[in-house]
């Protein structure tokens, strides 16, 4: 068998592929046959009302909460048998709820993101290893933390603590990546700054990203493509055509005017 043309052909299947996706949540209707596809490399936006079932497309498609109908398939394989696989997923909640109080600085943070990645007979990760204080440190340079290493994470502000769960998310090598509003309490110039980090590290690093986002503006400037969520897909397609006047309407309805935001 010829493996670099084995690899060549996986290079191009779909990282993750939404079929035929219905969820209730108790007998409310969420989202209802949601079909599509995620290819290598590419960042896609998910905007929508709110209400319109966003968050939970996330978390189904993540398997956070039980799907109702339809398939999800990451790298190939369905969700509930990703196994080793799930070590190349990441995933950054709209919400990352921690009691402030908790002492564990922002490098100890980082680096429970190595600690699931360790195997026998390979480095064990010693808190004094050399090579995981290595891994820590390029992580949050990365992301334009390395300066909060030291700092309680119960002490950061909402824009830091985006960059230093990113490094979380960048220690070890991943080729999926999951926002959900991940700039929610992010002020405009921080949701710009982190936009374009997370351009750059898709770039550098080969993510396929998927993010839910209420910021047009910033979605049309920097997404490669966007899905158009209301219970079902309403459009799909790159910004310019997904983000036209008239498909805005047809998924946030007559209001949608409310939902766009325009930077000064």
């Amino acid at each position: 068998m010829n493996t670099k043309k084995t690899e060549d052909i996986s290079s191009i299947l779909p990282t993750l592929k939404v079929a035929d996706l219905t969820v209730y949540q108790g007998n409310y209707l969420a989202i209802r046959d949601v079909n599509f596809e995620l290819l290598p490399g590419t960042n896609t936006a998910i905007v929508g009302p709110n209400g319109a079932g966003k968050s939970t497309l996330v978390k189904a498609i993540l398997d956070l909460i039980p799907k109702n109908s339809g398939q999800v398939e990451i790298f190939g394989r369905p969700i509930s048998r990703l196994g080793k696989l799930r070590k190349n997923l990441a995933y950054m909640p709209q919400n990352f709820i921690f009691d402030r109080s908790f002492p564990i600085s922002v490098g100890e943070l980082v680096a429970l993101g190595i600690s699931d990645h360790s195997k026998p007979g390979l480095l064990q990760f010693l808190p004094d290893n050399r090579e995981k204080s290595t891994m820590i440190k390029l992580a949050l340079q990365r992301t334009d933390a390395y300066h909060l290493r030291n700092q309680a994470i119960g002490t950061l502000s909402g824009g830091q603590l985006k960059r230093v769960l990113l490094a979380y998310c960048l220690v070890v090598p991943r080729k999926l990546l999951v926002l959900d509003e991940a700039f929610a309490g992010v002020d405009m110039q921080g949701a710009a700054d982190f936009h374009q980090l997370l351009s750059r590290l898709k770039q550098e690093e080969g993510w396929t990203i998927l993010q839910v986002s209420h910021d047009i503006d910033m979605v049309s400037k920097y997404c490669d493509r966007v899905l158009c969520i209301n219970q079902t897909l309403v459009c799909s397609g790159q910004p310019e055509i997904a983000l036209s006047p008239q498909n805005l309407l047809a998924t946030y309805g007559p209001s949608f005017s409310r939902y766009q935001h325009h930077h000064n």
